[in-house]
């Protein structure tokens, strides 16, 4: 046998056997007769891992019969959701749903229930899949309802409101399991290096002695990061939260395609602050810091911005058709006990003293058997019966901002990409001029005003042109033309209108950004001049 192949049949046969070798005997699979769940998620492994092995021991406690957990993990929950419409198309098509009641068999899909992801995207389950019904585009839901009595949703959730936002979807297509918050990570370290206090306000992240310092991530793909970014829009109002996201994008260093990487550079020092999930924050934070030290002194801290927190549900969904329906909502039941609660933010039970384990009425231990997930869980009595033992001593009911979304999420990926993004080289010599300009109390002011509103300026869009070929209308880029813009984004009859779209949003911008600069070298020719 070849050399070549002799070296990769061994290195195969380590591969495999090596984790199976050193696998804990605690987590030996069930029995192999067992029943499957098949579940979705953007889940990190340490969280699926907790949630498998405590629902495997759960559910054989109390229905008497082995369960084995299985993920998918694709990526994110835009591949989830494109995978899932993929799933529900293909079943559609082979006419293995319903077309009038969209009823279905287990196993129509193989796939039970999506983990995990924010309210939007599981709301997204029951709206992104498009099939075709007598030649019209119909929607079909690809999660349904639950099904638990009114009563068992009440002891769970009591209110369905946290802040602005619902607890569960009024049919139960979706319900939380925990919460997330979204503020700022940063180093203590850089920022008095820097000579700034800690930051309190996304406000703040606009300082320019920023500038080149914060960590961001693609709003285009992270929708933990649109969810952010759509909130300080909506919280500030349109005018004020584009020149918040303008500045922002102005200070970056970077925009990662994954919000879990801000977090890891700023712990590094690679960045003075970034937005960051409540999770990633304090998880990083957690991380570096020695034992036995005291948070509120490590290099890495967290902060909920003030007056503008944002809590949104972190759900789970049953899906239409899957094999083990039954079995997908016991999961969902183990994960709204309070025993399934306390995993989220409980110490792990492996590194608790014996006498210090919090244990249920049932006497079994309660939190993570092994990993910290320093999640906020969902359900109220948690924080009413065990706030004592949560490692972070967090309320997302009392810090909840009230503000409602305004509907401007879809618009968020197109303006920051064009603005901020794609324009990034552009964007920052013109926040520099500007700011050198803003610095100079001899700058002409009305050169300084035309360089304020060439800056902060927004397009002007171009509607698709008429069914008799004439040029479309063109409309102000504002809150009340919004709907109609975005819906010229979707035009079926001109699908390529929003990559046309986006080129002429990116032209425009990066010439006014020229322009800003182009003022501000004339300024500095003309003082030149003056002086000789």
């Amino acid at each position: 046998m070849p050399i070549a192949r002799i070296a990769f049949a061994v290195i195969f046969v380590s591969l495999v056997a090596v984790p199976l070798l050193l696998r804990p005997a605690d987590k030996a699979p069930v029995s192999g007769d067992a029943k499957q769940l098949i579940i979705i998620t953007p889940h990190l492994a340490q969280l699926r891992e907790e949630f498998g092995l405590g629902f495997q021991r759960w559910h054989e406690e109390k229905y008497g019969e082995p369960v084995r957990v299985r993920y998918i993990t694709p990526g994110g929950t835009s591949e989830i959701i494109k995978q899932l419409v993929a799933q529900y198309s293909a079943a559609w098509n082979a006419g293995n749903i319903d077309r009038n009641t969209f009823a279905t068999e287990p196993g129509t899909i193989p796939i039970d229930l999506m983990f995990g992801g924010g309210s939007y995207d599981h709301g997204r389950l029951m709206s992104a899949c498009r099939v075709q019904k007598d030649g019209e585009s119909i929607t079909l839901p690809m999660s349904e309802s639950a099904g638990f009595e009114a009563s068992v949703i009440e002891e769970w959730f009591g209110p369905n409101a946290i802040g602005s936002q619902p607890l569960y979807e009024k049919d139960q297509h979706w319900m939380a399991t925990a919460l997330s918050s979204f503020g700022i990570v940063y180093n203590r370290e850089v920022y008095d290096q820097l000579g700034l206090s800690a930051p309190k306000s996304f406000h703040d992240l606009t300082d320019p002695r920023l500038m080149g310092w914060i960590a961001m991530a693609d709003p285009r793909q992270s929708g933990s990061i649109t969810t952010t970014v759509d909130y300080i829009l909506s919280h500030e109002g349109w005018d004020e939260g584009w020149a918040l996201l303008r500045e922002l994008s102005a200070n970056a260093r970077y925009f990662s395609g994954s919000s879990s990487k801000p977090p890891i550079d700023v712990s590094t020092g690679e960045a003075a602050a970034g937005l960051a999930i409540d999770f990633y924050g304090r998880g990083q934070a957690q991380s570096v810091l020695a034992p036995g030290s005291d948070p509120t002194s490590g290099r890495v801290g967290y902060v909920d911005p003030a007056g503008s927190v944002y809590i949104d549900p972190d759900p789970v969904s049953v899906l239409r058709g899957g094999p083990q329906p039954v079995i997908a909502r016991r999961f969902i039941e183990y994960v709204l006990t309070e025993r399934g609660q306390s995993v989220w933010n409980f110490p792990p039970i492996a590194s608790t003293p014996p006498e210090d384990r919090v244990v249920d009425m049932e006497g079994d231990e309660m939190g993570p058997a092994i990993y910290a997930l320093r999640r906020l869980p969902a359900r109220r009595v948690m924080y009413d019966k065990h706030f004592d033992h949560f490692m972070d001593r967090v309320n997302p009911y009392l810090i909840a901002g009230s503000d409602r979304p305004a509907g401007w999420r879809s618009s968020i990926g197109p303006m920051m990409g064009a603005f901020g993004i794609d324009t990034s080289t552009e964007l920052k010599a013109a926040w520099k001029a500007l700011n050198d300009a803003r610095a100079d109390a001899s700058f002409p002011p009305e050169v300084l005003a035309e360089m304020e509103r060439l800056f902060y300026a927004m397009p002007v869009h171009e509607m698709p042109p008429t069914q008799e070929g004439k040029p479309g209308n063109r409309l102000e880029f504002t809150p009340e033309n919004y709907r109609v813009i975005r819906n010229s984004w979707r035009d079926s009859e001109h699908p390529d209108w929003a990559v046309k779209s986006q080129i002429r949003y990116v032209d425009f911008f990066r010439e006014n950004y020229r322009r800003v600069g182009a003022l501000a070298r004339a300024r500095e020719l003309d003082s030149a001049g003056t002086v000789q």
